[in-house]
């Protein structure tokens, strides 16, 4: 399975969170610290905020906090929501499937499956689990 930028981005952000979960980050921050497009980074945490992980706050000493614990938080939910709407398959498609084999075909289902444990593999661990520490923390541990 590909997760979409969206979505590695995404967890990228929340990772980096858990790491100093009482600070708040700007979008300038992150952006700059993960090398991604600071437009591309603003609706990644716009969507996290829509999503209920992330409380974000403008002016002074604004920016992006975790709304939970990062060990409320499991990854298999996270990808989850930012995955919705993205088919795995042309078949999964609500609308659309132009594929000659759907009447027939039995590897759909186990796609699904496969999806499902996909999920159910993830949510085995929480956010606290890749929480991803401060730069200076990175660089005491080398």
């Amino acid at each position: 399975m590909r997760l979409t930028s969206f979505t590695d981005y995404g967890l990228r952000v929340l990772m980096r969170l858990a790491g100093e979960p009482g600070r708040a980050f700007t979008t300038g921050e992150l952006a700059a610290e993960l090398d991604v497009s600071r437009n591309h980074l603003a609706k990644v945490v716009s969507a996290l905020s829509g999503e209920g992980l992330l409380e974000t706050r403008r002016g002074g000493g604004g920016g992006a906090v975790l709304a939970r614990d990062p060990a409320e938080i499991r990854l298999g939910d996270v990808v989850a929501r930012l995955e919705a709407g993205q088919a795995l398959v042309e078949c999964f498609l609500p609308s659309g499937n132009a594929c000659t084999l759907t009447p027939g075909c039995r590897l759909k289902s186990r796609l699904s499956q496969a999806e499902g444990a996909f999920i159910a593999e993830l949510n085995r661990s929480t956010l606290a689990d890749c929480a991803y520490p401060a730069p200076a923390a990175r660089l005491a541990r080398n």
